[in-house]
């Protein structure tokens, strides 16, 4: 069964990051548990990963083209897979999907994060596989036994699933749009969206694990309803990104656009509405030097990181949509809550902000997918290169003591 991002991409690392890749260069059932454990537990909150079997790796940068499976393994392994993930503890099959490399074969393991976690395996399978089971997660590009302050950490997350993730107990799956899932599936590359004409639309949404439950109560997931389906605002009040253009510094005189639906389409709406008609290019000849002096009223890149920034990391349980306010003399983007600590207001002020723990981590990975978001930690140093480059003033990041809005 295909999976929904190109597996191409996450050999190049181009789309995932890294520590949510584990290459493996043979079948090792033992070992791949554990991996697949870790990131059904996500400890980060970081969104699951990907385990890689055929592709041999030297630290932790997959060698091309990859050592490859045969055949004739595919098979076998899939089986294999299928009666070892019983041991996992509760109950979680990941999914796979084979890709042809010239003539060999690379099995794709996708692991979402568990909805019950956390989760444990046996340290070591055979007859005693049932009495030494462990609890393991990731750390950095690593698979490790959860101990001490780790697993306190892990227990505390038992139940709570990020927003994101959860099934939408007030939707029905006939709220998510085919289309929007098949034009997806097409832009990103996904050998999934050949497969679209063969199978149900239930199957369709379980494979992309954008919808859970029962045969006969297939719920949506809450991603699914803000990634594909027309009218996010429908299940989370005031979804939408707000901009509200004003014409003094009074700001009795202004403008204001709404932009909803799915919020990649949002995201890509305001960004084309700020490149066409707020964003001015100023250009001045020097005298005695051919080439003029051209610079923008904003750089165009750092506003693109500053949206997307927005639309990846705000809380959709809460009911205020993102702002955008064009006035005179700056631009303010308003999403809520603030960030997840530990960032805080002190650590917006550093040249590069670091944090491990995503609010939105299956938003995260839908808009990487679509190349609209990093997602690497690069954002801030790009807006302030951006902004250097073209003249302007620093970028000011800011929230409050009780992080309260970004």
């Amino acid at each position: 069964m295909a999976l929904p991002i190109n597996i191409k991409s996450l050999l190049t690392g181009t789309v995932i990051e890294s520590d949510r890749i584990e290459f493996k260069k043979g079948w090792n059932p033992e070992v791949i548990l554990r991996s697949i454990c870790a990131f059904a537990n996500d400890l980060g909150n970081i969104g699951g990963g990907y385990v890689l079997v055929g592709v041999e790796e030297v630290d932790g940068v997959a060698q091309l083209p990859p050592i490859g499976l045969q055949a004739n393994q595919i098979d076998a392994i899939q089986k294999e897979l299928l009666s070892q993930s019983h041991f996992i503890e509760p109950h979680y099959v990941p999914q796979t999907e084979a890709v042809l490399f010239g003539d060999k074969y690379v099995l794709a393991i996708w692991c979402p994060p568990g909805d019950v976690r956390p989760y444990r395996v046996p340290k070591t399978l055979g007859k005693e596989a049932a009495k030494n089971k462990l609890y393991y997660v990731r750390k950095l590009n690593s698979t490790v036994e959860a101990k001490d302050g780790t697993l306190t950490q892990l227990m505390q997350m038992t139940a709570k699933v990020p927003f994101d993730n959860r099934v939408n107990q007030f939707a029905s799956i006939d709220a998510l749009d085919l289309t929007l899932i098949a034009s997806f599936l097409k832009e990103v590359g996904s050998s999934l969206y050949s497969e679209l004409p063969k199978m149900t639309f239930a199957e369709v949404c379980r494979q992309m694990s954008i919808a859970r439950g029962a045969d006969e109560h297939l719920m949506p997931v809450n991603v699914g309803l803000l990634m594909f389906s027309h009218s996010p605002e429908t299940f989370f009040e005031k979804a939408f990104i707000e901009v509200v253009e004003y014409y003094d510094m009074i700001g009795d005189q202004f403008n204001e656009r709404r932009f909803k639906g799915p919020i990649s389409q949002q995201l890509r709406e305001v960004l084309a509405y700020l490149k066409g008609a707020v964003i001015r290019e100023k250009v001045v000849k020097v005298t005695g030097q051919a080439e003029a002096i051209r610079a923008f009223n904003y750089p165009y890149e750092a506003l693109e990181e500053a949206v997307a920034n927005a639309v990846f990391h705000k809380s959709y349980e809460k009911p205020r949509p993102i702002e955008i306010n064009i006035r005179p003399d700056c631009i303010e983007i308003l999403s809520f809550p603030g960030p997840v600590p530990p960032v805080d207001a002190e650590m917006l002020k550093r040249p590069r902000v670091v944090a491990r723990d995503y609010r939105n981590s299956r938003i995260g990975e839908f808009l990487k997918e679509l190349k609209l978001t990093e997602g690497r930690g690069t954002g801030f140093p790009k807006m302030r290169a951006m902004f250097k480059q073209n003249g302007s003033p620093e970028p000011v990041f800011e929230t409050d003591a009780d992080r309260s809005y970004f």
